[in-house]
């Protein structure tokens, strides 16, 4: 239940209260006062997606507050939450998303949706093009059979089946295309064999062809080091074992000169192992030219398998990798496709093991749901009407797996006969405005005796009614009241004269600006807007009686 609403720079909403009560409540008022966006506050609550152009002009932020009382049957909530009554806080801000707190903690609009889903429906003035489409019957049905959770499973298995039936179709597909295909797989991978590519080949052959093309500078600075190493008057080895001499003489004299006698050993050592290397290397340099020939036909050969199969070396090599995969799936794609065929079997009868046992539970609920709508819309003045949920089992056989739905094999529709001696035909078809509006309110009355004590919020519930319609709608919203809170704007006499609590929503203009305000009205003040409501903005002595006899307790029902 809703306790207390609190609305600030919301649209033309400066700053408004309203405290609610339980039973029946009725917000009047004239046209564009403001009533909308009272509605518009209330679907913020139940956790709707908000616009920034809400936002009241010259304000940043839009905040819409709400005292809900939690009945036993809500939704599960975290122990944050689990107080008999909750805040709710959306701020509407303009620089960046909407924000949500449920208890002062801020929770995502999805678990703000969860929590207040259990609390809060809101019918709006359009919400009966829902009975226009046949997806929605299915989606109400299911709703009021308790079949979600297994039509959950279904269209898992469902999509199962259609990703398997097109893995299928793939396969088939290549099968057509198999003899070319394997041809030409065959004579890329025996080209790659045959090329023999190896990791950090490019690199080495490049480093070679780069000392071929410079072998005769090489050989140039070889010869000079090894003149100064080795072979030169004096060498680089001679002076150093001179140089050693030398110091071993001084180290008689002191014995300073030792380290130094002893740090020369290594240098020594080094010079001979550098000039041997030298010497290796000259003696190993191959300058022949078709060395240099059969590296640069090498380089080629892998730069053209770069281009065809991949930017780099390793590319190609992965390449061949997935080349000689998809040969090997080609030659074993009869056995792949007898796989697929077992697997759509099982998929296929699993899928129509949960599609009929949702099926039952369908026409089980139906049949109860049917009989249920009618005795509501019988109580709303279609007296001789007969209502009836429709299921009609299509099951799919299994050489049309492809067209499984998430929704099971079932078409539901809504059948109605108005008048006696009629045949049912489908509601969308042959149903009037107001015939509209009062199915919408017996699915909804009907819907919510199996639920808990939700609030129910009717957004101009009597459109394209009047007369004695609207009288039978006002007294079913006033039983609905008994078991629920029920908050409806309305523009009928009939409707607000059955309510507990009366509001009245008016819009005034100070120094250019709008403002919506409201106030409860008790006494004459009532009695003036029901009078209102009959006659319009010449209320007569006549009106004010009429209304004052409408509001007495002994002629509401």
């Amino acid at each position: 239940m809703i306790r207390h609403l609190r609305v600030r720079n919301l649209a033309t909403i400066e700053d408004l209260e309203i405290r609610f009560g339980p039973g029946f409540s009725v917000l009047t008022g004239e046209t564009g006062a403001g009533k909308s966006i009272l509605i518009d506050s209330l679907r913020l609550i139940g956790g709707e997606k908000a616009s920034a152009d809400l936002i009241r002009t010259g304000c940043r932020e839009a905040v819409v507050e709400a005292l809900l009382t939690r009945p036993p049957t809500a939704p599960a909530a975290p122990p944050i939450l689990e107080a008999e009554e909750m805040s709710v806080q959306r701020i509407v801000a303009e620089e960046g998303a909407a924000k949500a707190y449920c208890d002062g903690v801020l929770v995502p609009l999805k678990r703000l949706r969860d929590l207040v889903s259990g609390l809060i429906d809101v019918y709006g003035q359009n919400d009966h093009i829902f009975l226009l489409r046949l997806d929605s019957h299915l989606d109400y049905l299911d709703q009021q059979a308790g079949t979600l959770a297994l039509r959950t499973e279904t269209a898992g298995l469902a999509g199962e089946l259609r990703a398997q039936w097109q893995k299928r179709l793939e396969w088939r597909a290549k099968e057509r295309d198999r003899r070319q295909r394997l041809d030409y797989l065959e004579y890329q991978i025996q080209e790659l064999e045959k090329a023999a590519l190896r990791p950090g080949e490019e690199d080495e052959l490049r480093a070679e062809r780069h000392r071929l093309r410079n072998a005769e500078k090489i050989g140039g600075l070889l010869d000079k080091a090894l003149g100064l190493a080795y072979s030169g008057e004096p060498s680089l080895s001679e002076l150093a074992v001179k140089l050693q001499a030398v110091l071993d003489e001084l180290v008689g004299f002191d014995a300073a000169f030792a380290d130094y006698r002893e740090a020369l050993g290594p240098a020594v050592i080094a010079a001979r192992e550098a000039a041997d290397f030298l010497m290796r290397y000259k003696d190993g340099q191959d300058v022949a030219p078709e060395r240099l020939e059969t590296i640069e036909e090498r380089l080629s050969r892998i730069e053209s398998l770069k281009r065809k199969y991949g930017g780099q070396l390793e590319e190609v090599r992965v390449r061949l990798d997935e080349l000689v995969a998809e040969r090997d799936d080609l030659v074993r794609i009869q056995d792949r496709l007898a796989a697929a065929d077992e697997e759509i079997a099982r998929l296929h009868a699993a899928f129509a093991e949960k599609a009929a046992r949702l099926s039952d539970r369908r026409r089980a609920a139906a049949a109860e749901l049917g009989g249920a709508i009618e005795r509501e819309i019988g109580m709303l003045g279609m007296k001789k009407a007969r209502f009836e949920v429709r299921v009609s089992p299509q099951p799919v056989p299994l050489e049309s797996a492809d067209a499984v739905r998430d929704s099971g094999w079932d078409e539901v529709e809504f059948l109605i006969s108005p008048n006696p001696g009629e045949d049912l035909k489908p509601l969308r078809r042959i149903a009037s405005g107001g015939e509209l509006s009062r199915i919408m309110l017996a699915l909804k009355s009907a819907g919510r005796a199996r639920e808990g004590a939700p609030t129910l919020i009717f957004d101009e519930i009597d459109a394209g009614i009047g007369g004695r319609t609207a009288d039978f709608v006002a007294q079913k919203l006033r039983r609905l009241a008994r078991t629920h809170q029920v908050i409806c704007i309305t523009h009928l006499p009939q409707i607000a004269s059955h309510a507990d609590y009366h509001f009245r929503i008016d819009k005034r203009i100070e120094k250019d600006r709008t403002f919506t305000t409201v106030r409860a009205l008790l006494g004459e003040e009532r009695v003036e807007e029901i009078a209102r409501l009959m006659t319009g903005s010449r209320i007569t002595d006549a009106a004010r009686a009429s209304a004052r006899e409408m509001l007495r307790p002994d002629g509401r029902e």
